[in-house]
């Protein structure tokens, strides 16, 4: 069917058209022509956004796992279906088959069902990118289990404040992690989380470092041993096509993270169909992207969009500069990756560094190229265009969110013409609209607008788990009867869309989304704090990197500021993860208010950014001169 694989703009067009027209007989055509049910549904969408509910292909039975493994077995099943790429150059690469992978995952979900897990239980996976990685999330999808996993970079407070969030009864982890030349004590931060978890009764390691660790006796268990003695046959699970799939957590802007609800159907549907058609995917093509699972990007375009296109998925465990930084050149050319899909933080570390990197390769088994995470500056995408893909392989900026499961604007390479900085023109099926700040919609082109979507697509989230008012709070109260981004937009000339950047308190770091609120929490704890404000400012390779504005209960000398400059940095490690530590840290004797109280960020960005010359009307605030006291002490 022509509507499964777009080749040409006017075939998207004719497409688009016909997605937004009827999209219950879209979505009805897209999925009943490339899927297994079990059962076909009885209603293909209903949908309220004023509650917000939203149900996609109610009644139909189905096992996401069948999909992505069980039905490609027959065609391919001695095809790779995940490549895995270790930290280390010297050990091998594993081909693990669909074959392979099959049995993997069966022998899997024994272990979990010895282990008392059933259908709905949550499941925390806390493990490096391994393939038990992939092998653990299939497996809860193939029982029934909610899989929530959280990004080895988390400290043990991040940890378990989402296991207690979701409820997890067991957590999947291993002895360590390699990075780079590093390993990690993955199995340590664990411990230290259960701490604060009395729900945890199981605890399943993968020996990954051979490293020393505690094992709890009743509690912690050996993996291999289980999967050694289990069958590897495991009939799937039938699960409604609104059954939970996994909880993801997302910063939030204020206080704790969000954990985004995906369910069955309508996610398997748009991840399979996005990936298809953004990557251009080819039977017998290596398509490589090189987030971690931990992630959303990890969960929809390393695992299930291409699994359910019967792929070969690359799986890399290690770093973009370990052990230099010619290593992701060096896998392109040593697997022959067709398609590339990385992070405009790391297209802009790899930037800097000498072209012999990328020069001494042969990257022309690339086809494609993407981006995710951000938007990506000019200057990088003609780096990443020139140098990488050799003017040949188009950039697909794609634009998407956790909340969203899968890419919602973005090129359809070799039909969209390209525009650098823009992702350009929204995905089959979404129909995004700019809106001012009444809540009008903004009609024509060449505008920009705060981004919402006016229809539901099959892979939005539900609710966030165990908190639907907050759901409701967060994206669908701003604009009436809309999905609201959070994210600024305009459109140009044409009715290509560019991303502007967020619009609430959450600044966008090396691709990871940081809510501002939970980094001021964890410095405020510093007993020498008195009160603080984070904002983030341009950085050539993060993007934005974060400055934080402190006021001090009692002032100190230098020395002293210096040392609670490295516990304020020690402290948001412990509470959030190394990804959240500031790169400036001004002391100040206060901050600039309004009337009511409120911080007036706006006014800290510009000082953060040096660009304190125009920081419009300060008249009506507070405290109108500590913009002078700040501006004269900038870093």
């Amino acid at each position: 069917m022509s509507n499964y694989h777009i080749k040409h703009l006017e075939e998207y067009y004719q497409v688009y058209r016909k997605s937004v027209r009827n999209p219950e007989l879209f979505w009805e055509e897209v999925a009943e022509e490339h899927f297994l049910w079990h059962k076909k549904w009885d209603n293909v969408l209903s949908w309220d956004f004023k509650k917000p509910e939203v149900k996609w292909f109610e009644g139909a039975k189905l096992n996401i796992t069948e999909n992505c493994i069980d039905r490609h077995l027959h065609t391919r099943g001695n095809r790779t279906a995940i490549l895995f790429e270790p930290n280390n150059p010297e050990e091998p690469a594993q081909h693990i088959s669909y074959s392979q992978l099959h049995a993997r995952v069966n022998q899997m979900a024994n272990v979990l069902k010895s282990k008392g897990i059933k259908k709905g239980d949550r499941v925390c996976i806390y493990l490096p990118m391994i393939p038990e990685l992939a092998v653990a999330v299939l497996a809860c999808a193939r029982i029934g289990a909610i899989h929530s996993v959280v990004f080895a970079g988390f400290s043990s407070t991040a940890l378990s404040t989402r296991i207690n969030d979701c409820g997890a009864k067991m957590v999947i982890t291993s002895d360590g992690s390699y990075r780079g030349d590093k390993t990690i004590d993955l199995k340590g931060i664990v411990d230290k989380a259960l701490d604060d978890c009395p729900g945890v009764n199981c605890v399943l390691v993968v020996n990954r470092i051979n490293g020393e660790i505690n094992m709890k006796s009743g509690r912690d268990y050996w993996i291999q041993p289980l999967l050694d003695k289990s069958s590897s046959d495991f009939p799937a699970e039938i699960m409604d096509a609104e059954d939970p799939l996994f909880i993801l957590y997302t910063s939030g802007s204020t206080g704790k993270p969000k954990g985004m609800l995906h369910t069955t159907a309508g996610y398997m549907v748009y991840t399979a169909y996005t990936f298809k058609n953004v990557f251009q995917y080819k039977q017998d093509d290596v398509y490589w992207c090189t987030a971690d699972i931990g992630w959303i990007t990890g969960h929809s375009y390393i695992i299930y969009g291409p699994l359910l296109n019967g792929a070969t998925s690359v799986m890399f465990e290690g770093v973009p500069h370990y052990p230099d930084f010619g290593r992701f050149w060096e896998i392109v050319e040593k697997h022959k990756v067709n398609q590339f899909y990385t992070a405009p933080t790391a297209i802009r570390a790899l930037a800097k560094q000498h072209l012999d990197f990328v020069e001494k390769r042969d990257l022309s088994s690339l086809k494609v190229l993407g981006t995710v995470g951000e938007p990506i500056n000019e200057e990088a995408w003609h780096w990443y265009n020139d140098n990488v893909g050799k003017k040949k392989c188009p950039i697909v900026d794609t634009w998407w969110q956790t909340e969203t499961g899968g890419i919602m604007i973005t090129p359809i390479p070799f039909a969209t013409p390209t525009k650098p900085t823009y992702a350009t023109l929204p995905f089959i099926g979404i129909q995004p609209v700019l809106m001012d700040e009444n809540g009008a919609e903004i009609h024509g082109n060449q505008v920009d607008g705060r981004l919402c979507i006016k229809f539901p697509w099959p892979s939005i989230a539900r609710s966030i788990w165990g908190d639907h008012q907050r759901f409701k709070d967060t994206y669908f109260s701003a604009f009436e009867n809309m999905y609201f981004t959070g994210d600024g937009a305009l459109r140009d000339e044409v009715g290509y869309y560019r991303i502007t950047g967020r619009v609430d308190d959450v600044i966008i770091v090396s691709g990871h989304n940081l809510g501002t609120a939970p980094i001021e929490d964890a410095i405020n704890e510093h007993p020498a704090v008195a009160e603080s404000a984070v904002v983030g400012f341009p950085h050539d390779v993060k993007g934005n990197a974060l400055y934080g504005f402190v006021i001090l209960k009692e002032t100190g000398e230098g020395r002293v500021q210096d040392n609670v400059r490295k516990e304020i940095n020690q402290i948001i490690t412990e509470h959030i993860g190394p990804i959240a530590k500031l790169d400036k840290i001004q002391f100040t004797s206060g901050l600039p208010k309004t009337r009511s109280g409120k911080i007036m960020r706006r006014i800290l960005r510009k000082i953060a950014a040096r660009d304190a010359e125009n920081l419009g009307d300060i008249s009506t605030l507070l405290n109108p001169e500590v913009v002078d006291e700040i501006k004269g002490s900038a870093m």
